[in-house]
């Protein structure tokens, strides 16, 4: 084996050595546990953390046994720092570092480095293999692995300080991509909140939450009252699509966005016959395969020319003025999802009425509120896709890292 295949593509500077192959059982001491007899009270309810392998990355345990529970059990404690294998079921070749001191059950191996060996270390390499070692030691149904499995692995170590310095590294970049995961949680959560507290519901005229200076009550009007609708394409071919000089905004596009991505178009050729899409115009899916994604609505927010609309979707295109940014969240929000569930027709397929949609009402305040509630929603889907594309970005990152950083 030539020296450079002990050395890995990306190193940090001043690190020069090649790396040593070493058996993962030849430089640490591992252990898996128990579990105390279910039923005894006795044994059960204690203040010893009880981590079973779904916990293995959590400060906190669902469980806690007693000292007679662990005394009475194969059940063994880990301390903090320690590195933990899961190696049974859905969870098996998952691995974390022990974030509290508590008993571990038989499906967790206990693995603690000798000296001279790094945890962190160890358990990125672990995590960066396991899709390897599930699918070496997994395979015909089996559904676990073994302590004599893990301690068989070879690793390739560099030298002490440099095996602290990747795991460092990586232990950084994970409390990133954690942090940009909570924040995109949360801004969910706000989101979804606020599409059910924002806009009326249950017949009232006024919603749970309003905007500071914002009292009268909102007015309740039929969607065709307030503007005509329009079809996407017809008397096409698939020989039309995938080439032209047109666009198309897919069916997915309207699905998956409230406001509708002027970038994800297709192809189609020009045809003077169709109906172009305008700015403000809004887009409804007629069908889908559960009656919950009956009905999703998208607002186009663009100017370009040639653009029309996928055949399963019709537009609407407002005669009265609206802020499009309401518009798009308000037909998202829970108490007009819920009229377009009740409007949903179908056995294996569910589809919508046209007519039956033009007659629904929407809950209409003034355009100041509808600008103050458009520019929330806007602001927080921002928010929303920022996390997104960043946590994206990270776990691109981390992926091509965990193939260059290590041997």
């Amino acid at each position: 084996m030539s020296e450079n295949q002990n050395k890995p593509v990306i190193r940090f500077e001043g690190f020069t050595d090649a790396w040593e192959q070493c058996r993962l059982g030849d430089v640490s001491t591992s252990f898996s546990g128990g579990t105390p007899t279910a039923g005894k009270k006795e044994y059960y309810g204690g203040s010893i953390p009880f981590i079973r392998s779904a916990e293995i990355n959590s400060d906190v345990t669902e469980l806690f046994i007693t000292q007679e529970g662990l005394n009475s059990s194969s059940a063994k404690v880990v301390d903090v720092g320690d590195i933990l294998y899961a190696m049974y079921g859905a969870t098996s070749g998952e691995v974390g570092i022990a974030r509290i001191s508590g008993a571990i059950n038989q499906a967790i191996l206990s693995v603690k480095p000798n000296a001279g060996y790094d945890a962190k270390f160890i358990m990125k390499w672990l995590r960066a293999q396991k899709q390897n070692i599930t699918n070496t030691y997994l395979q015909g149904g089996q559904g676990n692995l073994s302590g004599n499995i893990v301690k068989d692995l070879e690793i390739k170590f560099p030298l002490k300080d440099e095996q602290t310095k990747i795991g460092s590294f990586f232990s950084t970049l994970d409390h990133t991509i954690t942090f940009h995961q909570r924040k995109l949680e949360k801004s969910k959560i706000i989101k979804k909140a606020m599409l059910e507290k924002l806009f009326p519901k249950n017949g009232s005229d006024k919603p749970e939450i309003r905007f500071k200076g914002f009292t009268d009550a909102w007015d309740q009007c039929e969607l065709g009252k307030l503007g005509n609708t329009f079809t996407g394409l017809s008397g096409k071919t698939k020989e039309d699509f995938g080439h032209g000089n047109a666009k198309f905004v897919t069916y997915v596009n309207v699905f998956n966005n409230p406001i509708a991505d002027s970038e994800a178009l297709e192809a189609v050729e020009v045809d003077s016959k169709q109906n172009e899409v305008q700015y403000g115009d809004v887009f409804f899916t007629t069908s889908s395969e559960t009656p919950e994604e009956v009905g999703m609505s998208s607002v186009w927010l663009n100017n370009s020319v040639n653009t029309y609309l996928n055949s399963f979707c019709f537009g609407y295109r407002p005669t009265e003025k609206f802020d499009p940014y309401y518009l798009a969240f308000m037909l998202r929000s829970s108490g007009v999802r819920k009229k377009f569930l009740f409007l949903a027709q179908g056995i294996s397929r569910y589809n919508i009425s046209k007519t039956k949609v033009m007659e629904m009402n929407i809950p209409v305040p003034s355009i100041d509120e509808q600008v103050a509630i458009g520019n929330f929603f806007s602001t927080l889907d921002r928010t929303i896709t920022f996390h997104q594309h960043q946590l994206e970005k990270l776990q691109n990152i981390k992926k091509s890292l965990l193939e260059k950083m290590f041997v």
